[in-house]
């Protein structure tokens, strides 16, 4: 198996079902865990050095830092209801709450923090939300912490991608520091699939193919993209959702297009 490819674990005592480190991925920004939380069921989190981005991929929860509430938050019970969610960003050096009122999936996005930003409450009216693509390569996005609001370094969004779709394509990298043209960013792919036994396909790969990853990804699992272009693929029948974290030394999303590709962006397309 891959070593991009997380596979979904069974809860830990916590609840968690993914751990992503910049250890275990060798590499140095981005971290991001997903817990599945039974209701009635807390959890408690120090962001220690780190900023935090909690999305609730589904369900209903009340969240609770060191100076701010934020109750009964949440309405979507599934993301394949395509309606944005509600998150909730941490400074670093905070400590956070989460109560679950109804079972919950939470993501915890995480990377470098250093500022002094208040912790604040994304409601949906606060995402982006804009529809990229034409033809087969069609998807909706949900900008949840986009580098045009307010964080240190974490970038956070949401796609959906409709059965037979491509989707992070045309195939497109952002792995070059100190470039005029690209920004060095990590970035994780947490995927979903509607029906739940379904699967999609990512494949992880650079120019000149020192690495060359294709990868069945099922229900839950985690693909981490430490460089090179990243395209996904659906399958008839399955739906996609991924939630994408992204973090660098500068924080902004900027990538370069593979060049044998960049055509399906034409106005002859």
């Amino acid at each position: 198996m891959s070593s991009l490819l997380a596979k979904c674990q069974q809860p830990d005592a916590q609840g968690r079902i993914h751990s992503v480190t910049p250890e275990n991925a060798d590499w140095r920004f981005v971290g991001f865990e997903v817990y599945r939380l039974a209701a009635g069921q807390s959890l408690q989190l120090d962001s220690g050095d780190k900023e935090l981005c909690l999305v609730l991929v589904a369900g209903i929860a009340s969240v609770a830092t060191q100076r701010a509430e934020y109750p009964h938050i949440g309405k979507r019970m599934s993301p394949f209801e395509r309606t944005p969610p509600y998150s909730v960003y941490v400074p670093h050096r905070d400590h956070v709450e989460v109560r679950a009122e109804t079972d919950l999936e939470l993501a915890v996005c995480s990377a470098p923090g250093n500022g002094h930003l208040p912790s604040r409450l994304i409601t949906p009216a606060d995402v982006g939300v804009e529809r990229r693509g034409k033809g087969r390569n069609q998807r909706l996005v949900h900008n949840i912490l986009p580098d045009n609001q307010p964080a240190d370094s974490l970038l956070v969004v949401e796609v959906y991608t409709d059965e037979g779709n491509t989707s992070s394509y045309p195939s497109h990298k952002h792995d070059q520091e100190n470039s005029p043209n690209e920004t060095y960013l990590e970035e994780t792919y947490y995927h979903r699939l509607n029906p739940e036994q379904g699967f999609c396909l990512q494949r992880v790969y650079t120019d000149d193919r020192s690495l060359d990853e294709c990868m069945p990804v099922y229900n839950r699992d985690v693909v981490k993209v430490p460089r090179g272009y990243h395209p996904v693929a659906t399958l008839a029948g399955y739906d996609s959702y991924y939630l994408n974290v992204m973090a660098g030394p500068v924080r902004l999303w900027k990538f370069t297009w593979e060049k044998d590709h960049v055509w399906i962006n034409s106005e002859s397309y």
